[in-house]
């Protein structure tokens, strides 16, 4: 198994020093869509996808005025995780499952990119995000959603990892990964483990911002706070979420962990 760590995805919203707790008031920060590309035997797997082709050429449509508005995209076609896996020398074509951490609009985007796929989604997510409410039209966003056909929903709870509750796929994907509950974010947000070379690795997504946030001294930036308020579906589910990784952290130090948009976890990866 060889794993790629991608962005596929890079974001300047307003204000280095408000979102990253250092640099300039008036530079802009930068966020990334962190994807894991993983290699294993004759297919490729997605963990995420960041942005997608179709999300480049038609961006008001797909990603929503708003969004554009608040994140600054730079929507990049070198980026997205189609153009990189032809980068590496890997057709396009092989990748036969993706599984996201959810389906927020910067996350899912790159799945239509791969209609071979088989998207692999926890119920609590797909069923919601299919059928929003209003307000969540923002960040489900039907062009995206409604390009997607081979949808795998996983309803059941049928394992467990390292105390949390979770949905095996090692049959399904022929190496060890795990769907892992980590709500709050969205109604069925949830990490990706995956082990590697004896090594487990977990996808966090959006379950937090900030490296801080896992450890026992948490420092969040105040910008990055605000905004991690306002895309939470439920604050409580979200703080409970982040108590659970941080004794995970503390208790298995062992165990790689990385969320979906801080570039230094990123860099952390890409340097080695």
């Amino acid at each position: 198994m060889k794993i790629h760590h991608l962005n596929c995805g890079t974001m300047c919203p307003i204000c280095q020093k408000l979102m990253s707790g250092q640099g300039s008031y008036f530079k802009p920060a930068k966020l990334i869509c962190h994807v894991l590309l993983i290699e294993h035997k004759n297919k490729l797997v997605l963990i995420d996808t960041g942005y997608g082709l179709k999300d480049i050429v038609q961006p008001k449509t797909r990603l929503g005025g708003l969004f554009l508005k608040l994140t600054r995209p730079k929507l990049d076609r070198q980026e997205t995780a189609f153009e990189q896996i032809k980068q590496l020398g890997y057709s396009p074509a092989d990748v036969t499952d993706i599984l996201p951490t959810h389906l927020d609009l910067d996350h899912i985007g790159g799945a239509p990119d791969f209609p071979n796929a088989t998207i692999h989604v926890y119920n609590k997510e797909l069923d919601y995000a299919l059928k929003p409410k209003l307000k969540d039209r923002l960040r489900f966003r039907k062009a995206q959603l409604q390009d997607i056909t081979k949808w795998q929903s996983h309803p059941e709870i049928n394992a467990e990892w390292f105390g949390l509750d979770a949905i095996d796929l090692t049959e399904q994907l022929g190496f060890e990964a795990k769907i892992v509950p980590l709500i709050g974010h969205t109604r069925g947000h949830v990490g990706i483990a995956v082990k590697s070379e004896n090594k487990w690795l977990l996808h966090c997504g959006d379950a937090y911002f900030h490296p801080s946030q896992i450890t026992q001294n948490p420092q969040m930036p105040i910008g990055l706070a605000i905004f991690e308020k306002q895309v939470q579906t439920n604050q409580a589910q979200r703080i409970a979420t982040q108590e659970k990784l941080r004794a995970l952290h503390l208790a298995h130090p062992e165990i790689e962990m990385f969320c979906a948009h801080d570039p230094s976890e990123l860099e952390r990866y890409q340097s080695r």
